[in-house]
């Protein structure tokens, strides 16, 4: 397996080209000593349902995964909270602004960009959100649609994480519908 900071050839403090592999996720500079470890970048995933109890999908307009499906979000910006992050994303893809946000589960992800693997720690969050009537495809979305929880196929989500993340949601609505059918009997 190729060291994550491959294409790293010099260092990012001094300038040196003595920038060598330290362990399995970091490089050093042999003649400043700095080293620089490789840690994921976060990224905030929306889960919003409307008054029906569908999920909001959106249509990714660029690469990765272009044409595929994905959920709301994006990556958090410096000196941001996540939850800050996914009200801004949410906003940006898709006009809707978030009242509240509950943190559900992450998952880890590579997001090639640019043919770069980023590292990404990807956070679901459950949100609320307000005036629907907004709703709009923005930013890098080209169709946004709500759809039934059992009519999601994760293999049309184009991000591993995203389509681990159905995954789980899937899994977590068949565990809670099972539940509720044992109590109403």
């Amino acid at each position: 397996m190729q060291h994550p900071l491959h294409q790293f050839q010099f260092c990012p403090k001094c300038g040196a080209k003595q920038f060598v592999e330290h362990n399995e996720k970091s490089k050093k500079c042999t003649a400043c000593q700095f080293i620089y470890y490789f840690n994921p970048s976060a990224a905030a995933v929306a889960v919003i349902e409307n008054d029906r109890g569908e999920i909001l999908v959106a249509r990714r307009a660029k690469d990765p995964a272009k044409g595929t499906l994905d959920l709301p979000g994006g990556f958090v910006d410096m000196y941001e909270t996540a939850e800050e992050a996914i009200c801004r994303e949410v906003k940006e893809e898709t006009g809707l602004s978030i009242k509240s946000s509950q943190y559900l589960f992450s998952i880890p992800n590579i997001y090639l960009y640019s043919r770069f693997k980023i590292h990404t720690l990807d956070l679901f969050f459950r949100c609320k959100a307000s005036d629907y009537d907004r709703l709009t495809a923005q930013d890098d979305v080209s169709e946004l649609f709500y759809t039934a929880y059992e009519r999601l196929d994760p293999d049309k989500f184009g991000l591993i994480s995203i389509r681990k993340g159905v995954e789980k949601l899937l899994s977590e609505a068949t565990n809670s519908r099972r539940k509720q059918l044992k109590e109403n009997k």
